[in-house]
């Protein structure tokens, strides 16, 4: 690295020791490191909750940090001269900007939905041009610092280098574990945005109390501290003053007041009611509506129970309605409930507790905790009855996602099909077959190509229009959907309405696809391009 000509203010000034230079500035980097990689994640994070988050997004959103890291690099190279009050300039203006970056996110998201693309864009270039800035100016701030003026120019330039690298990778690692185990969960993504914000200036005063005050005159000292401090009250007033943001903005998305809400480690998960309509939301999804919520979970749960289904294995599911439907059939003795999200169980235990009869509190209701492929590729031989379950009910997340992209992959039905009694039958919420007409035969497809005969069927769900699930078992003949012979009195289904529902419109007609797998989730840009 060339050596940087000292500014007359910081001629004859005397220098700090070395070790304490090297461990603040260190303590700085990796505190800046792990500001940085959160800011990224939020953004991530933003992505996902407001604009579902696809491949592309997330590509562009990494590919773009990443790219606006070189250019700052580049442009703070003028500054090199005064690296000490350009560091805490730099840090000033990223605690500002990635800060308040959620916050102002999600009210465009709320406000100027058209336009929070673009700001997500901006934010993303912005904050990743003020972390490319930083190591230019800590590089300098260390070299300034080496042990002695006569020493090896290369040799101290690589240990210096080493030292950066070191605290700029375990900053990372300790902001990539912050924010989903503590910040997210327990603050949220405008407090945390915030919260992290505060930890830059914190480094920033830290580099100021122990390095600025030596090589830069008092009044720019002041002027560094004065920044700080006005960074800082208008980040504490964000912190005092987001839940009323974050409420504002939330319920401008959403028609009906919202009763309920939890952004947990893997989604934002909403309940509202007006009057006896309650409804849940995934992720800004609707998932269902007290109205005909029992179209749509009868159609779903009594086509797959056969004749005298016993046990049966409900993947997803989790606010209660399925294993509600479940209890009232005679016979089933055995329902285990496999769900991801234990904050979605939770409001279904307390704020669902109505709309699902406290299904999930029967004793003959086994709720576990995990995701579905893990559960489903580990043995569970005191869970999964000998011969396999009679019935499983798939009702997940539509795959807007690549993570539930795999859900609803070939190799996903394989595993299923381990937990499936041979003649048990297999039933999958598979979307709509007019609005999202290639993801719904691709789902078929899918189930197919895993081993299974296929009888895709749909009906009319007044919230979701017309709406599509699959009926399937293992080996040849395709299954007939029939309502169990012992049924309990049922609000919409009945065989005449089963026997409409496989048949398909010309626009709808079946369609051969390529399945979904694990290498080529086809089904998430299905979901992406919806009808075509």
């Amino acid at each position: 690295m060339t050596s940087v000509e000292l500014p007359a203010s910081e001629v004859n000034r005397p220098a700090e020791p070395p070790a304490r230079w090297r461990a603040v500035l260190l303590a700085a980097v990796a505190a800046c490191a792990a500001s940085g990689i959160v800011y990224e994640l939020a953004l991530l994070t933003l992505a996902a909750s407001l604009n579902g988050g696809g491949i592309v997004a997330t590509s562009l959103i990494v590919a773009g940090y990443i790219a606006a890291l070189g250019v700052g690099a580049l442009v703070v190279k003028p500054l090199l001269a005064h690296a000490a009050i350009a560091f805490v300039a730099v840090e000033v203006l990223l605690s500002i900007v990635g800060g308040l970056s959620a916050a102002a996110l999600y009210t465009a998201f709320a406000f100027i939905d058209d336009e929070s693309m673009w700001m997500l864009a901006v934010s993303t270039a912005l904050i990743g041009g003020l972390v490319g800035a930083e190591v230019p100016l800590l590089m300098t701030m260390l070299q300034r610092g080496r042990m002695a003026p006569d020493a090896d120019h290369a040799a101290d330039t690589g240990r210096t280098l080493a030292d950066l690298n070191a605290a700029d990778y375990l900053g990372a690692l300790l902001g990539g574990l912050v924010w989903p185990f503590l910040l997210l969960p327990q603050l949220g993504m405008i407090r945390g945005a915030a919260a992290t914000g505060i930890v830059n200036l914190l480094a920033a005063a830290v580099v100021a109390a122990f390095v600025l005050r030596r090589i830069v005159p008092t009044r720019q000292l002041l002027t560094a501290l004065c920044a700080l401090a006005a960074a800082l009250a208008l980040l504490a007033t964000l912190l005092a003053r987001s839940a009323d943001i974050e409420t504002t903005s939330r319920q401008r998305l959403y028609a009906d007041p919202i009763i309920a809400y939890q952004h947990s480690a893997y989604q934002e998960i909403v309940v509202t009611q007006r009057g006896n309509d309650m409804r849940l939301y995934l992720d800004g999804g609707l998932q269902f509506s007290t109205r005909d919520e029992y179209r749509y979970t009868e159609s779903l749960v009594y086509p797959a129970l056969g004749a005298g289904a016993r046990s049966v294995l409900v993947l997803g599911g989790g606010d209660g309605l399925v294993a509600r439907e479940l209890l009232r059939q005679p016979g089933i003795a055995r329902i285990v409930q496999v769900e991801l999200d234990p904050a979605v169980i939770q409001l279904a235990r307390t704020t669902m507790r109505r709309t699902n009869g406290g299904s999930l509190d029967s004793p003959r209701v086994k709720v576990v905790i995990d995701d579905a492929m893990r559960w489903l590729r580990t043995p569970h031989p005191d869970v999964v009855p000998a011969g396999g379950f009679d019935a499983v009910i798939v009702d997940l997340p539509d795959p807007d996602t690549p993570v539930l992209g795999r859900l609803y992959s070939t190799e996903f039905y394989a595993l299923v099909g381990h937990a499936l009694a041979a003649d048990g039958l297999m039933v999958v919420q598979s979307g709509s077959p007019f609005s999202t007409q290639t993801a719904f035969w691709r789902t078929a497809s899918s189930i197919r190509a895993a081993g299974y005969a296929v009888t895709p069927y749909h009906v009319y769900v007044p919230t979701f229009g017309d709406w599509g699930f699959a009926l399937a078992r293992r080996g040849a003949g395709a299954p007939t959907p029939t309502v169990p012979p012992n049924a309990p009195p049922l609000r919409f289904l009945n065989q005449h309405v089963l026997d409409a529902a496989t048949v398909f419109p010309d626009d709808t007609r079946p369609r051969p696809l390529e399945p979904s797998t694990l290498d080529n989730p086809r089904i998430v840009d299905d979901m992406r391009h919806g009808y075509d």
